[in-house]
Order: structure tokens, then sequence, then C-alpha cells
């Protein structure tokens, strides 16, 4: 990388810097800061929640399924979040600045002490908080992999500084630096992956590249299943990411109830929607050629940074470079924010004996200090990642076989249908699920990988669909809805309407 390119890195740290101080203006308490107080635009929250689902993992861990596999990569990631889009427009958007309009949460958990009880709540606050450390430390070392290609720095210190300026920004600016993060990044990413995506074209056979490239890429690449990453895998998927994409990942709960109203986050929604479904496809054609523009590479995972080295121009390496760390800084900055809020509004109240939550003033001090722990945290796993699986290992093993049990109570409980379903079924749908995982994992996975290319799919599926399973059946079996929760359920079918029944005080 020249100067030029380190320049333009190091003003996009600047800009991150500025977006924090000047967020910390619009901050008076921890309504603002964990949820602009309802007044985030549908516009912005649908960019945001879309950027939300990017990382540098993106161009790490997906760049090298992409040189792997192919056209798949599409089908399995992109599209299968778009159907959770779809879903979420539809079912359970809308609800979530509802429950902010009957309850006042600022946390995507708080609701749960009147649709459940406080155990339920417990129970899913500290098992989703330990998973989400382990979701953002993949992202993280994806960062820093970037970083080592880019300019040789060694991953510890990648971790430390793109981690040290989230940890800035994000502390000081809640979630108005968050979104507004993740405008920028757009706009960075699509001047950067726009360049890439010319540059190969102009590199290959022109704009018939995109029907040609496939001929001279390895068999199986323009088919929608390949290797791993089957049709099963894709339709496991498809449930994970409406679990994680609806609320299930808590900071895109936070984007929801951060609009003023269901109507705009149902709009919000369907933006974001439309962007997964036609922007990836611009995104991953330099990652699909990446074969043919350097055959046998060793390390697929280097593949998207060693083709902006070798093929962009100064100036634009560090553009590239500055929107990978876009995604990753703004993901997570918006990862601790929802936990932080979570910690805040649901775990510290119950350790003040009925006191309820903190006082106003010291609670933001708190939100504060929380998300810097939490940032802390999530480094210290990073700079261990290995033991893990890698970043890959991170992200698709553990986070997609364990975000289900966590989120299907979570927002299922929203629905109408499920309102039988109460704290038992809750508890032991996810104690099941955490079970099953942990069986695939570590005591049958010779079975599992007896199962061959759909061992993933199983070791990923089978601990959502057995959570899935539990909580309708436990529901029907031994019904436990009361008339507070059946009001809560009722209030969020619209915008309108009496505030249902106050959860804990």
């Amino acid at each position: 990388m020249g100067a030029l390119d380190w320049a333009v890195v190091g003003g996009y740290f600047l800009v991150m810097v500025w977006i924090g101080v000047w967020s910390k203006r619009r901050i008076t308490n921890a309504k603002d800061f964990y949820v602009a107080d309802g007044k985030i635009p549908w516009w912005l929250t649908g960019i945001s929640h879309h950027m939300s689902g990017y990382s540098a993992a993106v161009f790490v861990g997906y760049a090298a399924l992409a040189y792997t596999t192919g056209f798949a990569v599409y089908v399995w990631w992109a599209l299968s979040i778009t159907v959770a889009c779809s879903v979420g427009a539809w079912l359970f958007a809308p609800r979530w600045p509802r429950l902010r309009q009957r309850l006042g949460i600022i946390s995507p958990l708080e609701y749960l002490t009147t649709r459940f009880n406080v155990a339920t709540e417990q129970v899913l606050a500290w098992s989703g908080a330990l998973l989400k450390v382990f979701d953002v430390a993949a992202k993280w070392t994806a960062s820093a992999i970037l970083l080592n290609v880019f300019a040789g720095i060694p991953l510890g210190w990648g971790i430390l500084l793109v981690g040290g300026v989230t940890m800035f920004y994000s502390t000081i600016g809640g979630i108005w630096a968050d979104v507004l993060t993740d405008f920028g990044q757009f706009v960075i990413q699509f001047v950067a992956a726009i360049a890439m995506f010319v540059i190969v074209m102009v590199e290959l056979d022109g704009v018939s590249t995109l029907w040609t490239m496939w001929d001279q890429l390895p068999a199986g690449h323009s088919e929608p299943f390949n290797g791993t990453l089957t049709m099963w895998f894709f339709l496991a998927y498809c449930v994970i990411s409406t679990l994680s994409y609806n609320g299930g990942t808590w900071n895109l709960a936070m984007r929801m109830i951060s609009t003023p109203d269901g109507r705009e986050a149902r709009r919000s929604m369907v933006l974001s929607g439309a962007l997964y479904l036609l922007w990836p496809l611009v995104l991953f054609v330099p990652m699909w050629a990446a074969p043919i523009l350097l055959p046998d590479l060793g390390n697929p995972e280097e593949s998207y940074a060693v083709m902006a080295q070798t093929f962009l121009p100064a100036g634009l390496i560090g553009l590239v470079l500055a929107g990978m760390f876009a995604h990753t800084m703004a993901m997570t900055a918006s990862d601790a924010n929802a936990i932080s809020s979570v910690v805040v509004r649901d775990i510290i109240p119950v350790f003040r004996k009925g006191k309820g939550f903190l006082p106003e003033g010291r609670e933001l001090w708190v939100a504060r200090f929380t998300t810097f722990l939490f940032i802390a945290l999530s480094m210290g796993i990073a700079l261990t990642s290995d033991s893990f699986g890698g970043v890959l290992g991170l992200l698709i093993t553990w986070f997609g076989a364990l975000v289900g049990p966590i989120a299907i109570p979570m927002l299922l409980g929203l629905l109408p249908w499920f309102r039988k379903s109460g704290p038992s079924a809750a508890l032991i749908s996810w104690a099941a699920g955490l079970v099953v995982f942990a069986l695939n994992k570590y005591v049958w996975p010779g079975w599992i990988e007896s199962f061959g290319d759909e061992a993933q799919s199983v070791t990923v599926a089978s601990p959502v669909l057995v959570s899935l399973l539990l909580f309708i059946v436990i529901g029907h079996v031994k019904p436990e809805n009361t008339p507070e929760s059946d009001a809560l359920i009722d209030s969020l079918d619209s915008d309108a309407g009496a505030p249902a029944p106050a959860g804990r005080a």
C-alpha cells in the first residue's frame, strides 16, 4: 500500500471519530443511546439493517467460499437473507417498534418478562450475550487478516487497532453513531465494489465476463448448490436467517425498535431485502472470478485482498480496505450497543433487589461502560480464534447453530399463533437446542461426518429444528398463556391501540 492508500484509510478512521463526537450531542439518556427514542427514518434503518449483515468476514470467509464453490455462496447467503427479510416485513418488523410504544422497551429482551417471565428473560440474556461475543470475535479476526495481507500488520495488532477505534466511537455515540457509520459504509462499499467489478471486467472479457467466466471456472461453480453449500444447508439457513435477521441477532431488533412505528419498520425491512437480493450479485463477481485471475492461490481467504492489491490503482486500494473496515466496525458497534442494552435493562435490574432500572443519569454511564467491556472481551476472544475453528468456524458453525435456540422464544413469542407457548416451552426448547449442538460437536462428530457434504447442514440445522419443534409442541401440551401475555400479543397487531400491561418496573 502506498501513501495515498494510507491517507484514505486514515481519513476514514478520522471520520469515524467525528461521527462518534457528533452523535454524542444527540444523546441525553439511555433511550437516546440505544434506540434514538424511535426517531431513525425508515430509509436509514433499512440501509443500516442491510449493512449490518456485512463485515470484513464477507471479504475473507465468504470470499473463500466464492473461490472454492462459486455461485452457491450467493444462494446460501444473500438469497436466504432475502427470504428472511420478506418474512420479517410481514411478521416481525412492525412488532418491534410497537413493543417500544406499548412497554417503553429499549432492549430487545425487555418484553420477555411480560410475555414469559424473568427467568426466561435472564436465560436468553446471558446465553445470547455469550454467543455474540464469539460472533463479533470472528469479525475482528477477519479484519486483522485483511490488514495483515494489505500491510503486513500482525493479527494481534490489527485486532487492537480496528477494535480500539470502534470502541471509541460506539462507546460515546450509541445507535446514532452506528446507523451513520452504516450509511457511510454503504457509500464506501458502493464505490469500492463498483471499482473492483469494472476492473475485473476489463481484465477478463468485458461485460461478457458475466456469462463467459463460468466456463473457465472449476466444475460446479455455476451451480446454485455446490460442495458443503447444499440445498439442505440453504434451507436450514433460510430458517436461521429468518430468526437472526428479524431480531434473533439483537442489534437488528434494535434497528426496528428505533423506527417511529410499524409501518416505517416494514418499509425499512423491504428496502433491506431488496438490497440483499440485488447488490451481492455485483459484490461477488470479483470473488467468483478470482480462481481465473489468481489460480492455485494457497489461502482462499486472502483472495479478495490479493486481487485488490494486484489490480486496483493507488487510492482505490485504501478505499477497499476502508470499506472492509467499515463493514466490521459498523456491525460490531451495533452488536455492542445491543448487548449493552440487554445487560443494562435485563440483567442488572435483577441484581438491584426490586429497585428496578438504574437512575437515568447513571444508566447512560453504565450503558457506555458495558459497551466498552463487550468490545474488549470480544477482542480477547479474537486473539484466540483458532481455538474455535477460525473465522468460518466461529461464524457458520457456532453462531449458525446456536442463534436458533436463543431466538425462537424471543421471536415466536411475538406471534399470536404461539401464544400458548409459555416459560416451560421457552426454557426447554432453548436447553434442548444447546444440548443437541453440544452432542453434535463433541459426542457425535464421527456420526455427523458420515453425512458427507451434508454434515454441516446437520450440525447447523438440528439444534434449531429441535428447539422449534419443542417450543410448539410443549405450548400445546402445556399451555401457559396469561391475560397479560395475551393482551401484549394482541396489542402488537397494529400501531394504534392502548398500551399493554407493563413489564418489570
